[in-house]
């Protein structure tokens, strides 16, 4: 039989291996040096008879993987948008994983819900958004804005008449969803799944930016029910749409207005950057990912409705043997009725953890500190011979070109070798571009040297192309 001693260990097994990595990332190649192919061997086989002790088992997973892991949480990580994690987060999390609440219900987890509800509010008072609004803790962005364009999908088919839950959307009204040309793909994916197929894409500017007189025109060309994608952090140029005018359209046409701000939400935390997210406030709903800019583990969408009502309707449950929240839709509600999970884990802990540890001057010397970075890095990368700076350089994201196609690939690759920093390789604008992300807390002007010399030898190497 098991026994609580039996955990102490394991535990200390894997305190001990965490500490170790933790401790090899300022130093550490950045990317895998092995691929998961190479890797099969060690994790797979036939399953073995007998079992091994779970300190054992411990060890031989953290050997196994050591080799292929990736330093997200490098200092000189600037892909995809991913942060690290806070010391108080990850404590957090352990504490969570140790706790193992199934968070649905307000009335059986009463401890982790009271958190949750906390930093949902203190998310609100950050974002500056409307303080009335629903704060649900979903897997990612991508599930986060699903969740609010679930709401969108309710709502605007309710106010026709049309019982979307009751009646499906077969022989219903046909919603349109117009999006900015360069909106993240995840929003598509998230359309797909909600059944409202491929939007009408907008003309954007050289930067990413939705055209609103596009936008208007779009809208007034049509007709039926409409949701409007709003996009706040272009992945590539880091550009936020205009909102008042955007949403100004929108509302001509009782459209409602969902905003995708993945990493680019949290502008609004920060003096420095504020004034990026104006207007972003009249929105519907938003979408965002605390581990992105805010740095608490995987994984942590966040999704914000204005329309509480809508978000409960379209995501919520009810059955008998569940005790539900006695206060109903005026109430804070349970938290499955916000996101598309019965059965979680208690995310938004480690975010009451971050923000707690942090305070509001925290996180706004984290937020400025992450654009202040990726400026540093823009203007001296961008000072090195044939290094251009293809982005108006506003928020966290620098995307750049080195000559041609072929020499800006293979500075990509240079650098993936390497091991100093890692930069994603993408396309835009027609262009092969390497992309910075600076979305990690770590981040600081050491990084930003090393990054610097690193791309500097990634142009000495590749000179020849």
């Amino acid at each position: 039989m098991l026994r609580p001693e039996d955990y102490a260990a394991p535990l200390d097994r894997a305190a001990g291996h965490a500490r170790r990595w933790l401790e090899s990332l300022p130093s550490r190649h950045v990317g895998p040096l092995t691929t998961a192919d190479q890797l099969a061997e060690a994790f797979g086989g036939e399953l073995p008879d007998a079992g091994l002790d779970p300190a054992g088992t411990v060890d031989l997973l953290a050997s196994a993987a050591e080799p292929g892991l990736m330093a997200m949480a490098s200092g000189r990580f600037y892909g995809w948008v991913i942060g690290g994690t806070l010391p108080a987060a990850m404590a957090a999390d352990w504490l969570v994983t140790a706790w193992d609440q199934n968070t649905g219900l307000r009335f059986a987890t009463p401890a982790v819900v009271a958190a949750e509800e906390a930093a949902g509010r203190w998310i609100l008072d950050l974002l500056q958004l409307p303080r009335t609004a629903d704060v649900g803790f979903a897997t990612g962005a991508s599930m986060a804005n699903f969740s609010g364009l679930a709401a969108a999908r309710w709502r605007v088919l309710e106010r026709l008449g049309w019982d979307v839950n009751e009646r499906g959307l077969a022989g219903g009204p046909c919603v349109r969803v117009l999006v900015g040309a360069e909106r993240h793909d995840t929003i598509d994916m998230a359309l797909r799944l909600l059944g409202l197929g491929a939007p009408q894409a907008i003309p954007v500017d050289g930067q990413g930016r939705i055209r609103p007189d596009a936008l208007a025109a779009a809208l007034e060309q049509g007709a039926g029910p409409a949701i409007v994608c709003l996009q706040a952090g272009n992945i590539h140029s880091g550009a936020f749409d205009p909102f008042p005018d955007a949403i100004a359209a929108a509302r001509e046409h009782a459209a409602w207005v969902h905003v995708d701000g993945a990493f680019g939400l949290w502008a609004a935390a920060s003096g420095s950057t504020r004034q990026l997210m104006a207007g972003a406030e009249d929105a519907d709903s938003w979408g965002t990912d605390a581990h992105k800019n805010l740095n608490v583990p995987y994984d942590c969408g966040i999704v914000v409705c204005r329309d509480v009502v809508a978000l409960r309707h379209a995501l919520g449950l009810h059955a008998d043997y569940l005790v539900h929240d006695v206060h109903g839709d005026h109430g804070p509600g349970d938290p499955f009725e916000k996101v598309p999970e019965l059965s979680r884990r208690a995310r938004g802990v480690p975010v009451w953890a971050a923000l707690r540890s942090l305070g509001r001057a925290g996180v706004d010397s984290l937020v400025a500190g992450l654009a202040r970075h990726a400026a540093q890095l823009a203007r001296r990368i961008g000072e090195l011979p044939e290094a251009e700076v293809l982005n108006d350089v506003v928020f966290s994201q620098v995307t750049l070109a080195f000559g041609s196609d072929e020499r800006t690939r293979a500075v990509a690759d240079f650098l993936a070798k390497d091991g100093r920093v890692w930069m994603s390789g993408s396309r835009w604008h027609d262009r092969a571009v390497l992309r910075i992300s600076v979305a990690n807390w770590s981040s600081d002007d050491q990084d930003v040297e090393v990054s610097v010399s690193a791309v500097r030898d990634a142009l000495a190497a590749t000179g020849g192309l």
